[in-house]
């Protein structure tokens, strides 16, 4: 998103962008589908905001859809395992060029990369809760502006042309307590009628309903991240519910790892198998993908909520000195978070079993060196090699990549 918003079409200042993406960051939910949200409000109001945020859940919907059928009908055959092979070392890569863009251009003093280092450290270390990192970070934020070190407004030297809509052409609108009612009302009905749809039809005990709440309410509490989430859907899915095996929750990140969307779309991948295994008067397979898409509505129409609701206020903020500062506190925690994220996922693709040391305030996992994959420690050299060096796109690196272990799977 910073590369073709911010890059390439110009649609989007880079401080618009970096102020947006710390307002999501705040958000429960998925940051990148609110961020796009948030943009397409920007660009065209409502009906941006409507058609950004549908379209990009949209592709990883039909993706996880279609995968979910695969895997149940195929699961388990040398293809898939072949092809999964060589997606989950391209998508290091990719995040490693991700961090590295946000870096670049977020990271605009010496502050800014002591917050984001500090943010790594608490993460990584000492296993602090992503809450209080955020948290510390926009304290952190504030503080530093207070005493007169512009954080927010500072602007790197290769930050390029700017934006082809100005800040001051960019959608605005006040707020009011009439905008927001109707809003909060009518969004609340939106969200809240395909389960009661599906207690009336299929039954207030069967799965449907089991996941429309458990997965709409997970929606307003999972605060942490994207991992901090599917370790709590991993719990509740797994060893209460019973949807899925554990081994099958793997599968199913992988597979959210390796198609378009947020990570969180490994719900829809859990909604599937807990609806086809139990799937009450329906048929299994109508079942699966009933479910499917039960699990995407209630997700991800409160983002919708929070963006449309918020932004006006946010927007009506953006001048204030010291929230922009603590704003930017936050733009430098992102930069330790998805470093943070980038080694979670380079230590369980390229290793084959990892330890952890907890000793005092020290929470550090680390890899057996024993257990190195060189196919995937291989296949990991020539993604980056794709996209540092020629800078191809996300979808040949990932093409090339899947081949390459067909190629290993089969070769070794």
């Amino acid at each position: 998103m910073q590369r073709t918003l911010v890059d390439e079409r110009r649609w989007i200042g880079q401080q618009r962008f970096l102020f947006a993406l710390s307002y999501c960051t705040l958000l429960p939910g998925p940051e990148a589908q609110q961020l796009a949200t948030y943009v397409g409000w920007l660009l065209n109001g409502v009906r941006g905001a409507l058609v950004a945020g549908t379209l990009f859940v949209l592709p990883g919907v039909v993706a996880i859809l279609a995968l979910s059928g695969i895997y149940v009908a195929y699961g388990e055959t040398g293809v898939v395992t072949a092809v999964f092979l060589g997606l989950a070392p391209a998508v290091i890569a990719i995040v490693v060029q991700a961090l590295w863009r946000v870096a670049r251009r977020g990271l605009t003093g010496p502050a800014m990369w002591v917050i984001a280092l500090a943010s790594f450290v608490a993460l990584t270390l000492l296993g602090v809760p992503f809450p209080l990192v955020i948290g510390a970070a926009a304290v952190a934020g504030w503080l530093v502006g207070r005493r007169g070190v512009p954080l927010a407004r500072a602007v790197a030297p290769d930050d390029g042309p700017p934006p082809l809509v100005a800040d001051d052409a960019l959608h605005h609108e006040p707020p009011s307590p009439r905008r927001t009612a109707l809003i909060l009302v009518l969004g609340l009905l939106a969200w809240s009628l395909p389960v009661a749809l599906a207690a009336v039809l299929l039954g207030a005990n069967s799965v449907y309903v089991d996941q429309g709440l458990f997965f709409g309410g997970t929606a307003l509490i999972t605060f942490g991240g994207a991992y901090a989430a599917l370790a709590f859907v991993a719990q509740q899915a797994v060893n209460v519910y019973g949807w899925l095996a554990p081994g099958e929750m793997i599968r199913g990140m992988a597979l959210a790892e390796t198609t378009p969307g947020p990570l969180i779309m490994v719900v829809q991948f859990v909604a599937f198998l807990g609806a086809y295994r139990d799937p009450g008067v329906l048929d299994p397979w109508v079942a699966g993908i009933v479910a499917s898409l039960l699990t995407t509505w209630v997700t991800f129409v409160p983002s919708f909520l929070f963006i449309l609701l918020g932004a006006p206020y946010v927007e009506r903020l953006r001048g204030n000195r010291s929230l922009a500062a603590a704003l930017a506190g936050i733009t430098a925690a992102v930069v330790g978070v998805i470093a943070n994220l980038a080694l979670f996922f380079a230590l369980h693709t390229l290793f084959g079993s990892t330890g952890r040391v907890t000793t005092g305030p020290l929470d550090l996992e680390y890899p057996h060196l024993d257990s190195v994959q060189w196919a995937p420690l291989a296949i990991t050299g020539l993604a980056c090699f794709l996209v540092f060096r020629l800078r191809w796109s996300v979808l040949r690196v990932l093409g090339v990549c899947a081949l390459a272990g067909i190629v290993a799977h089969y070769a070794f």
